[in-house]
């Protein structure tokens, strides 16, 4: 699919055709024509009407959003002590070489915040470089950042070198590299790797949220085909919920939004963006 949008070269559409396939639209639409048809067809609109409604009514459910999650993406485990323990030995013992580089995926950026008076990451995008940070002072592994305009994204900074800033100025973490032209996760990939095996890369710790990872793992694994850079996934952002279990069913813009993220993840990952 990503492949028939970039050869008929509407690729900026992308965000336009993503937002009508994702929920609430063809629930909303569903609703309308189910009204349309009420005095025609009365028990078929009415049914119709119903049901977008209870699945509007689900969708927007924290507790929902967590089973839609688990039945249709792959979780990966958090890394452990020892996992980190492993990989500062081995960057330990390898003097003057590369061998394990951490990759940060952007999430978004704020093109202009008044309060900065300048670009901003927004709160995915920044969730992932504090983790991508921490990882590598508990491993002493450096850190790229990988993330453009986007294909919604507004004329401004590329994502990457407000990363960059940021590591810099806040954390006091200089990135090792920095990929500002990619738009997309396949475009993370295809854009990063050339960079860390030119550096003599041989393993990446790829950082981005647990419900991004499955599409992520599955871009980087595709592009490193040629390159045989191996992929190890530090998914971030697994903590669980804590609130009365009565409000995982009802409504709220946390679930909605949940929700909403864990259907396009799985649509990017079977169509290749």
């Amino acid at each position: 699919m990503s492949g028939i949008v970039s050869l008929l070269g509407i690729e900026s559409w992308k965000p336009v055709f993503t937002a009508l396939l994702l929920p609430p639209v063809p629930l909303l639409l569903a609703i309308l024509i189910g009204v349309w048809f009420m005095r025609r067809r009365p028990r078929g609109a009415a049914s119709l009407v119903v049901v977008s409604v209870i699945a509007l009514w689900l969708l927007s459910c924290s507790g929902f959003a967590r089973g839609l999650e688990s039945l249709l993406l792959e979780a990966s485990p958090p890394m452990r002590a020892g996992r980190l323990a492993e990989l500062r030995a081995q960057v330990a013992s390898s003097p003057g070489e590369t061998p394990v580089a951490i990759v940060v995926l952007g999430g978004g950026a704020e093109p202009y915040a008044p309060e900065y008076d300048g670009g901003n990451l927004e709160a995915a995008s920044l969730e992932r470089l504090r983790y991508g940070l921490w990882l590598a002072r508990r491993t002493g592994c450096p850190v790229a950042f990988s993330g453009g305009l986007g294909w919604a994204g507004r004329p401004g900074v590329p994502e990457a070198n407000l990363a960059q800033r940021i590591a810099t100025e806040d954390f006091r973490q200089p990135l090792r590299w920095v990929e500002n032209t990619s738009r997309d996760t396949r475009e993370n990939a295809e854009n990063t790797l050339p960079l860390l095996s030119e550096a003599g890369v041989k393993r990446i710790v790829l950082v981005t949220q647990g419900w991004h990872m499955q599409r992520a793992r599955a871009r980087f694994e595709a592009a490193a085909r040629s390159s045989r850079i191996r992929i190890e996934p530090a998914p971030m952002g697994l903590a669980d919920q804590t609130q009365l279990p009565v409000l995982d069913w009802l409504p709220s813009s946390t679930g909605f939004k949940q929700s909403r993220l864990v259907i396009r993840e799985w649509l990017g990952w079977r169509l290749g963006a």
